[in-house]
């Protein structure tokens, strides 16, 4: 059943690389974001259209694909199959997003999944913008914060499209099997969107070890949210030096020193805003607790057209 395998499913954040083998990039920073799109009712605006992705939305629109295809190779190498690009997304054009949504836009909804989420079995932190058919997880996705968000999402699918056409080359028997746009890219669409606030509350401060929901899903992408600093200070909302970060199990099979095991490789990351996380099918990850503030992310689950 759905509930069965989307008990492995829901929010999870990610960031920037902070091990050995990921090494953080600083891209330049950008002019001042210049969103102005509001959208104070459920639905009181289309969604605009959108052929381009518009530049002040990406830390460095130029760079990007290249970035893509060397993260890419990295992570081959390493037998990995997610990605973590830090600041893809412009931090300032974010900024100019959240007010809104920490103000007046996100309204968390209540999902009671059959078997818990990550043993979580009501949460009750992240808001629907998208569904998946027939109104799973909820009937009532939030028409308003999608309409505001709008733009990011497109971008969102043209980065996971060029992510996964790099990800799935050469070797990967299903290649040639997915549908292409004019830029041979695949072309996907979004199954679920939704964004989530964690806090340190019981049951709403991580989401641990899981899978994106399992046979329904092709992959994923995690971007990281900046910290609220309009409705309380930086201080009291950051989460900084108080856990955080995503997990992933993924890559080559290693000697646990302890247990003499061979274990997937267990790498983390710690988060900041306009981090892009794209995870492949079926990869074990976790969003890890905090402690204190709160965090915010935007997670998307896609399908690619056969």
């Amino acid at each position: 059943s759905f509930h069965a395998t989307m008990s492995n499913a829901v929010a999870m954040t990610m960031a920037p690389p902070h091990s050995e083998s990921a090494t953080r990039l600083d891209f330049p920073p950008t002019d001042e974001a210049t969103m102005t799109t509001t959208t104070e009712e459920h639905g009181t605006r289309p969604p605009p259209t959108q052929t381009t992705i518009p530049p002040n939305i990406l830390s460095s629109p130029i760079e990007i694909n290249k970035q893509i295809t060397k993260g890419v190779l990295r992570a081959k190498l390493s037998k990995r199959r997610h990605l973590v690009l830090p600041r893809a997304i412009s931090p300032s054009y974010l900024d100019g997003l959240m007010p809104p949504i920490v103000t007046t836009l996100f309204e968390p909804q209540t999902v009671t999944y059959n078997g818990g989420v990550a043993n979580i079995k009501d949460w009750k932190i992240s808001c629907y913008l998208e569904v998946m058919e027939g109104g799973i997880p909820c009937t009532n996705p939030h028409e308003g914060l999608k309409n505001h968000c709008w733009e990011l999402l497109e971008t969102c699918n043209d980065l996971f499209a060029r992510w996964y056409r790099q990800q799935h080359a050469c070797n990967d028997r299903n290649t040639s099997a997915y549908k292409t746009d004019e830029n041979d890219n695949p072309i996907v669409s979004r199954l679920m969107t939704f964004m989530t606030r964690y806090t340190p509350a019981p049951d709403e401060n991580a989401l641990l070890k899981h899978v994106d929901g399992a046979g329904k899903v092709d992959g994923s992408v995690v971007l990281a949210l900046p910290v609220d600093r309009w409705t309380a200070s930086e201080e009291e909302n950051s989460f900084e030096g108080h856990g955080g970060g995503l997990t992933f199990w993924d890559g080559r099979m290693r000697i646990n020193a302890e247990s003499g095991k061979r274990e997937v490789e267990e790498i983390k990351y710690d988060t900041r805003s306009g981090d892009l996380a794209f995870i492949d099918r079926a990869v074990w990850h976790q969003a890890n607790p905090i402690t204190r503030g709160t965090r915010w992310a935007l997670v998307i689950f896609y399908k690619v057209e056969r």
